[in-house]
C-alpha cells in the first residue's frame, strides 16, 4: 500500500480511481454448512428409525432426555464451525465502472488495518496528496533556512 496505489495479491489499483468502497461479509464456510446438514439428516434418520422400530410410549425418560440433547448437536456443530472458520471480511469497490473485490481477510484486525490505510490514502489524495493532517501542519513555516 502506497499513497498512490493499493497493492494486494500482486494486483495494483490506483487509489484516486477507487470509488464507492464498501464492506461485506463473505459466505459461510461450506464445510460447516455440510457438517450441519449431514448431522441433522443423520439424527433425523435415527429418530425416524427409532420411532418405526419401537413404540415411543415405551421409551424411558433417559432415552427422551438423550434424544432431546442429541437434537442440539447440529447447533453445536454450527457454533464450533463458525468459531473455527469465520466468514471473511470483504472490501468491495468500483474501478472504471466495474464493481470488484479488492481485499478479503478472515482476520478482523488485519482487515481493519488495511481498510483504514486505504481510507487515509484516499483522504490524502482528495486533499491534494498532503501527507500529514492539515490541522497539524504549520502553515507559517518559512521555506527559507
Amino acid at each position: 500500500m502506497t499513497q498512490d496505489w493499493f497493492i494486494v495479491a500482486g494486483r495494483r489499483f490506483p487509489v484516486c480511481e477507487l470509488h464507492n468502497l464498501r464492506t461485506a461479509r463473505g459466505p459461510a464456510d461450506q464445510l460447516t454448512i455440510r457438517s450441519v446438514t449431514v448431522t441433522a439428516i443423520m439424527l433425523a434418520g435415527v429418530g425416524i428409525a427409532l420411532g418405526m422400530t419401537t413404540e415411543l410410549n415405551h421409551l424411558s425418560a433417559q432415552t427422551y432426555l438423550a434424544l432431546t440433547a442429541v437434537a442440539f448437536v447440529p447447533f453445536l456443530v454450527a457454533t464450533i464451525g463458525h468459531r473455527l472458520r469465520p466468514r471473511a471480511y470483504e472490501l468491495w469497490g468500483e474501478l472504471h465502472g466495474l464493481t470488484m473485490l479488492l481485499f478479503t481477510s478472515d482476520q478482523q484486525r488485519q482487515y481493519g488495518q488495511v481498510t483504514r490505510a486505504l481510507l487515509r490514502a484516499k483522504e490524502a489524495t482528495r486533499l491534494g496528496a498532503v501527507t500529514e493532517p492539515v490541522a497539524s501542519m504549520n502553515m507559517w513555516r518559512s521555506s527559507r533556512r
